[in-house]
């Protein structure tokens, strides 16, 4: 049985290890254009501060892919053929396979801004991106970033840190306003106001990118008719699935290629997972699409299983995440509406200092979700109080049990059990 695998991410390299574990004598080979090895593509960010060597960004030996009889293709794919069950290579020739995962992860989103496509202007998604924000540095003091999320902000600290002056354009009132609610939202704000050569203009979109003369941008043009100077252009307006190749082949897709529970595609013998994956659902719900480092994950792991014969279905579950933005560790949990909702209940605290808060979400008296920042609470135990559908008052006596902190939770234990008893009377 001949596997290929289309990516060698986080999704395709779950998915290479677990149908190895499980079919020893299967020949499996993940094919990409990027790099020979997985690496850890959060951690692109910490390679360009320094922090880490490209090296450690991989969890595993370059030796291992032999030991296990993987085989890693270096090389892009150019063509599906899902008749012929082959897919063409850029440097020639083409792999068969009997079945096949597609596992090729997202790009930047653009929006067809004129200039877009200037030198100067980029995203941050991968090692080609982070190559050429090496060059882009070296000449460039003052950087504009379009979009205010995560990797928005991860971009931010790394020009930051090449002592770059960033300018965020923000379409939202506040950072992240789309996702957070409004005091978490302020929150980021301020942190980002807090540091010298970093700014935020909020309530603003991009109109386009100006030419220098020279095929490279000099400014940009906000749709209110501001003009701000700088020497690269960040695109960070979120990522969508990277699904060009297959767009014009059998393989059905939406926004990404859609998928049933088992990640299986309309077509035999070829899946799909991870962020590329939109798993359809019934009636008149819309789709579901998920595109963080765990879901990624997951869906390799049950999309493996159902290649090599057994019968499963990917769970949502419990939605998580978690992110820095400057000084601020943001965690979640659960379901939190970024806005009042019927029937949802919150409880908020947040210290004097405004830089610490926790939020409490119930819906028909039972916790729902958790909104962290700057305060660690236990991923497990947070995730067993939904699952368990505990009421407010039972994680409000049992808080401790969370807890990353005891000297925190001794001071805003209290008031947050004082704060509920206010809401209720």
């Amino acid at each position: 049985m001949d596997i290929l695998i289309l990516g060698n991410g986080i999704t395709g390299i779950t998915a290479a290890l677990r149908l190895r574990a499980k079919q020893p004598e299967w020949n499996i080979a993940v094919i990409s254009g990027e790099s020979t090895y997985h690496y850890s593509r959060p951690a692109l960010m910490y390679v360009f501060m320094g922090h880490q060597s490209y090296q450690e960004t991989k969890p595993y030996p370059d030796s291992m892919w032999a030991e296990k009889r993987i085989e890693l293709v270096r090389d892009w794919v150019t063509g599906v053929d899902v008749d012929a069950k082959s897919v063409a290579l850029k440097k020639g020739g083409a792999r068969r396979y009997d079945k096949l995962l597609i596992a090729t992860g997202s790009k930047s989103n653009k929006f067809g801004w004129p200039g877009q496509d200037l030198a100067g202007v980029q995203g941050l998604y991968d090692l080609r991106d982070l190559k050429l924000l090496y060059e882009n540095v070296k000449t460039a003091r003052h950087a504009v970033i379009v979009g205010g999320g995560l990797i928005g902000i991860e971009l931010a600290e790394m020009l930051h840190s090449a002592g770059i002056h960033v300018t965020f354009l923000i379409r939202e009132a506040s950072y992240w306003r789309n996702i957070l609610p409004p005091e978490e939202s302020a929150m980021v704000g301020r942190a980002i106001e807090q540091e010298d050569g970093l700014q935020a203009i909020y309530g603003s979109e991009l109109a386009e990118i100006e030419d220098g003369g020279a095929g490279r941008c000099c400014a940009i043009k906000t749709k209110a008719g501001e003009r701000i100077e700088c020497e690269i252009v960040g695109l960070t307006p979120g990522v969508s699935p990277r699904i060009e190749l297959f767009q014009d082949t059998r393989i059905a897709t939406g926004r990404g290629v859609l998928v049933d529970w088992s990640l299986r595609t309309n077509v035999p013998d070829v899946f799909a997972a991870g962020d590329c994956a939109e798993l359809v659902t019934d009636g008149e719900e819309r789709n579901v699409l998920q595109q963080v480092w765990y879901t990624g994950k997951y869906q390799a792991e049950v999309a493996a299983d159902v290649m090599a014969g057994e019968e499963r279905e990917y769970e949502v579950g419990i939605w998580h995440n978690s992110a820095k933005f400057l000084h601020v560790e943001y965690q979640t949990y659960g379901t939190v509406p970024n806005g009042p909702r019927d029937g949802v209940d919150q409880l908020y605290w947040e210290d004097r200092e405004r830089e610490q808060a926790v939020r409490l979400v119930t819906e028909g008296g039972v916790i729902v979700g958790f909104n962290l920042m700057n305060v660690r609470m236990r991923h497990r135990v947070c995730e067993r109080w939904i699952a368990e559908r505990r009421p407010l008052e039972h994680v409000l006596a049992h808080i401790e049990e969370a807890d990353f902190d005891p000297e925190f939770y001794r001071r805003v234990a209290p008031q947050l059990r004082a704060m509920a008893q206010g809401v209720k009377a």
